[in-house]
């Protein structure tokens, strides 16, 4: 897809990412001995990349990958900071990412509350969120899973041989054969022509395409409309997605976490703007709008940080020459495991709206409003993983093999403790939750009870959608991607999609919700069990009771939630004190029966306040 991707330098032949990891745990003790001229090497502090000069051997230098390149007597590991423990710069990657996503996840609602209120739940709202099935696909694919499961652990290696590779170079020479610049050089260009002709493909074939999304919808012609303008996120997402992976890699968190902010200010600024001209259409206006804002709150810091290419040499190479030193990363055994799996599992949004669309109007609406709002506990409890990706990416380059271990049974226990606490909340408030968002204007008091009663049976499988996202990163952050990953969503997909044809007819959207649960939660058990004996020793019997536990925590603060609701009659109200007493239904239970993880819960927030205490 993307063609040639350039780690340049070394021994001649074909090489690989394989051969980047290779680099990245042997090859980089070299001593180096460089010129006052050499240029000066990222240094990351706080989520904002700085430049701070390369020094020569012996002497301590910043670098991404947290060693010191020069490797020599005297050097040390240096950390993301310079001086800054991973802890501490983790910890403040996290409340960065935290924050933002937070707010992301604040506008996200309002955008969806602004199209309730515009537009309620029937024919006008069908259309839009068929055309917006392009853009979620699109984000799948090239923000959230495959671009970042591809170029993170790609952007992670060139660096690593960034630093094993600069001994003796002079400045030209080091920015003409950087890695990081000559795989941008070599995959950018080659990415933006691609998802141009993609974008422009389905702008001209938009009516086959919403007879496949939706084939028993009633009158087609404005989801096409909407369509054509959603298409076009094909190519801004690709890009803010590569700008995203590439930065995070460079372990900048700022840009990327704030793109779904800029996101969705672009779509609720033009449907404020543009609704009572073009209906619905403005949605799907916005939509392309908010994508081009995604790639463009990016470029500064991917412009200061990552750079375009390296410059053109005065004499190029010969043509065999160049071929040795670009030699093909993205093949089809490497992007092809990663691709299936997030299109497997993109697809179940297909699955569910194809389903549907036979429905009265407004199941779709109904089922899109659930997810929305249900998945904001799996959201927020990814962040941790999104933030340390690099970190299991870079560990497994270097053959730290334990580290690795280790930081993935961590982000384990807190997304589960996460995700399981806010399914709780989700399940027990659920018609409260959706009465105070989204009740007023042309959305109903029953749209509010079918929307929350399909959000409750959502609620049963966000613990599984938490657990791909968490269980998928590692096994896509060795040297060369597995089809393990694939194998297991396109099983998830298969309970899906057969659980789903037999359910719907019996239980309508209610079914279409259960079979979504339950296929999620089958790919969950196959690469929870999977990753321990194919790529990381977790201790994957241990994993599981600390999962059960907390379910066992969960499942009694939701019931609590489901009784204590209805009691209080203001919705909010009730909401209110529902995140306060669902948590400490949650906490109580889970100290009852000794989740580890909640009775360490008190050590760790205090241990982190105390990290944000010591940084500087």
């Amino acid at each position: 897809m993307f063609g040639s991707a350039g780690y340049p330098g070394g021994a001649s032949g074909r090489h690989s990412v394989r051969v980047a990891a290779r680099v990245a745990s042997g090859s980089a003790d070299a001593p180096e001995a460089r010129e006052p001229s050499e240029p000066s090497e990222p240094a990351v502090l706080g989520g904002r990349a700085r430049l701070r000069p390369v020094r020569r051997a012996g002497e301590l230098s910043a670098t991404p990958s947290g060693n010191a390149p020069g490797g020599g007597q005297g050097s040390e590991s240096v950390t993301p900071g310079g001086s800054q423990p991973l802890g501490r710069f983790l910890a403040k990657a996290a409340a960065v990412t935290a924050g933002l996503t937070a707010a992301g996840a604040v506008f996200g609602l309002v955008r969806d509350q602004t199209i309730a209120h515009l537009f309620g739940a029937g024919h006008d709202s069908d259309a839009f969120l068929i055309a917006w099935t392009v853009p979620e696909m699109a984000s799948t694919l090239l923000i959230e899973d495959a671009m970042a499961l591809l170029m993170v652990p790609a952007f992670s290696h060139a660096l690593a041989r960034r630093a094993a590779s600069r001994a003796g170079l002079t400045r030209r020479e080091a920015r003409t054969q950087d890695p990081v610049r000559l795989l941008v050089g070599a995959t950018l260009p080659r990415l933006v022509v691609f998802l141009a002709a993609v974008a422009s493909l389905l702008v001209v074939a938009a009516p086959a395409v919403v007879a496949v999304l939706a084939p028993g919808l009633p009158d087609p012609a404005l989801a096409v409309e909407c369509t054509r303008l959603t298409a076009l996120t094909v190519l801004s997402f690709g890009i803010a997605g590569y700008f995203s992976a590439a930065l995070r890699a460079h372990r900048s968190f700022l840009p990327p976490a704030a793109i779904y902010v800029s996101y969705n200010i672009g779509i609720i600024g033009t449907m404020v703007a543009l609704h009572a001209l073009w209906g619905v259409r403005a949605a799907a206006a916005g939509v392309a709008v908010g994508g081009l804002l995604m790639a463009l709150v990016q470029l500064p810091a991917f412009v200061r940080n990552v750079g375009f290419g390296p410059p053109r040499a005065k004499k190029a190479a010969p043509r065999n020459q160049r071929d040795r030193d670009r030699p093909t990363l993205i093949a089809f055994g490497v992007i092809a495991p990663v691709i299936f799996f997030a299109v497997f599992r993109q697809s179940q949004v297909l699955v569910e709206r194809f389903l549907a669309a036979s429905l009265p109007s407004g199941a779709i609406s109904h089922l899109n409003y659930a997810q929305k709002v249900a998945q904001m506990p799996m959201v927020l409890s990814l962040m941790i993983c999104t933030v340390t990706f690099p970190v299991v990416a870079q560990a497994m380059a270097g053959g730290e093999r334990e580290k690795a271990r280790r930081r993935v049974e961590q982000d384990l226990a807190l997304a589960s403790l996460a995700v399981l606490m806010g399914t709780a909340l989700v399940i027990g408030y659920a018609p409260q939750i959706i009465q105070v968002l989204f009740e007023r204007g042309a959305f109903t008091h029953a749209d509010t009870l079918a929307t929350a009663s399909v959000m409750r049976v959502y609620g049963l499988g966000l613990l599984g959608h938490c657990l791909v996202g968490a269980l998928s990163r590692p096994f896509f952050s060795t040297a060369r991607p597995t089809w393990f990953p694939a194998f297991a969503m396109g099983a998830g997909l298969l309970v899906n999609v057969v659980a789903g044809a037999f359910a719907v007819g019996w239980w309508g959207i209610y079914g279409i919700a259960a079979a979504n649960a339950a296929g999620i939660s089958t790919t969950a058990v196959l690469l929870l069990t999977g990753l321990g004996s194919r790529i990381i020793a977790i201790q994957v019997r241990r994993v599981a009771v600390s999962i059960g536990r907390l379910a066992v925590a969960a499942v009694a603060a939701g019931a609590t939630g489901w009784i204590a609701g209805p009691m209080i009659p203001d919705p909010m109200v009730s909401a209110a004190l529902g995140c306060l007493l669902v948590p400490a239904m949650f906490g109580a239970t889970g100290t009852a029966i000794r989740a580890l993880e909640v009775t360490a819960l008190p050590g760790q927030i205090s241990q982190l306040t105390q990290r944000f205490r010591n940084v500087r």
